[in-house]
């Protein structure tokens, strides 16, 4: 493949998994390429070779001169544009875009588009089967797994529903979406972003060109300015009004509502917790915003397990509850954990918190309160597991070396009734190859414990 300098020359910058899916596609297209990559042996670097031979990968620190030959930057989500070079290209005119840009240049399907600090992935995975239960050819993809790009090597299908990141949405000029939600909004990534209102218009840049929106009314930040038109649909896990969804309280039974109408007691439901509540609501919000019919969202929802890693259920253990929140990567995750769980306890009972990692540069404070509230302990692990736990108030605390050791030690703090969370408020990679990997060890620990009484 020529990489003669044209007007249609372009650059992806980083490789991986999804460079390598803008790599596949460009070549599709029979468009002039080439990559590039800050890292000496980038992931991926194999494949590209072996598929694309002719393709020049550069390795090292960006060269602005070259990136200015592009008509187009194709710019991978771990890359940040805040970089010299790249800011240099962009300034001298170069397009910088992303693969969601490349992506909904081509579909002609509507999209449903979900952001947020917490819970996207949940919310994106249940909308997709309420989708696929109404009967529509649907595909789940985006942050969640699936390169949006890997999606185009199949037909067309009937609705799209993807999980956006910040990271992704920085070059996502033109999403257009059907419908457009900001889940919620807590500190995240901030050792990206010089302040929370640059992370919070990354994540609101979502919004642009939406047809529809959906709000959480119990977070203002989800709220964003819009032009006149854009149909608005919200939720809350309050009392809802007229074509609001929320939670209506009738004779000891709590009810998913849309204003006075019940749609589903919450006894019915597999997920458990309030936050798993709000996610129930937004994504009947949004999928009535899409026109799914609600009984199939209904029965999707009866249906719904909750994800791995995702405050799951592990095991009963001599009483005690095991759950693995392992992708609890950020503060705002495990704050929602301890509120979404402590909330199912009775008096005497309590959380033992598994957490610590890398903290990414959070502030620990917030989870305070909760714990406060709903711990008998924490164990903490990791390279800010001290901080972590400077942060979090006069409650008992433990450290562990490693996940076989937190989970025998929060075994011998647990009492009956009691709940183990895993919920580290931080990401992994100082111990893990990633939050699967965490969960996964942890989940082997409980194994370990003996069988479930």
């Amino acid at each position: 493949m020529s990489l003669i300098a044209s007007d249609n020359f372009k650059i992806v910058i980083g490789l991986g998994k999804t460079g390598l899916a803008c790599a596949r596609f460009l070549a599709g297209k029979g468009v002039a390429f080439s990559v590039c990559d800050s890292r000496e042996n980038p992931p991926g670097a194999d494949e590209l070779a072996a598929e694309f031979p002719d393709v020049e990968l550069r390795c090292g620190d960006f060269d602005a001169n070259y990136l200015k030959s592009a008509s187009e930057l194709i710019l991978s989500p771990g890359v940040a544009q805040s970089e010299p070079a790249i800011r240099e290209a962009v300034a001298a005119g170069v397009k910088l875009s992303g693969d969601i840009d490349l992506f909904c240049r081509e579909v002609t399907a509507p999209i449903i588009a979900i952001t947020g600090s917490n819970a996207k992935s949940t919310v994106t995975v249940l909308v997709g089967e309420m989708a696929a239960e109404a009967g529509l050819n649907v595909g789940v993809c985006g942050n969640i797994g699936t390169p949006v790009l890997d999606m185009l090597q199949e037909a067309e299908k009937d609705l799209y529903v993807m999980e956006l990141s910040s990271f992704q949405l920085e070059t996502a000029n033109d999403l257009r979406a059907e419908v457009a939600t900001v889940l919620n909004i807590s500190p995240d990534h901030l050792d990206r972003y010089d302040s929370m209102q640059d992370y919070y218009k990354a994540k609101h840049r979502i919004f642009r060109g939406a047809k529809h929106v959906v709000i959480n009314r119990d977070d203002a930040l989800t709220s964003p300015l819009l032009p006149t038109g854009v149909d608005t649909r919200a939720y809350h896990l309050g009392k809802p009004d007229l074509k609001l969804f929320g939670l209506i309280e009738e004779e000891g039974e709590t009810y998913l509502a849309l204003g006075l109408e019940k749609l589903l007691p919450v006894s019915e439901l597999k997920i458990r917790g309030s936050h798993n509540m709000a996610n129930a609501l937004a994504a009947l919000a949004l999928g009535q915003a899409a026109g799914l019919p609600i009984d199939a969202m209904l029965n999707a929802l009866r249906d719904f397990g909750g994800l791995d890693h995702r405050c799951q259920w592990v095991a009963d253990k001599k009483g005690v509850s095991y759950f693995n929140d392992s992708k609890g990567t950020n503060v705002g995750a495990t704050v929602a954990a301890l509120n979404g769980l402590g909330e199912t306890l009775q008096a005497s009972q309590k959380i033992i918190l598994v957490a610590g990692g890398v903290g990414k540069g959070a502030e620990f404070s917030e989870l305070a309160a909760p714990m406060a509230q709903y711990c008998r302990a924490l164990v903490y692990i990791g390279e800010d597991g001290q901080q972590l736990a400077d942060a979090c108030g006069e409650i008992e605390k433990q450290p562990a070396e490693d996940m076989f050791k937190a989970v025998q030690t929060s075994a011998g703090l647990a009492q009956e009734g009691d709940i183990v969370l895993l919920s580290p408020a931080c990401a992994s990679f100082d111990m893990f190859s990633g939050f699967p990997e965490r969960g996964e060890k942890f989940v082997a620990a409980v194994a370990e414990l003996g069988n479930s009484e």
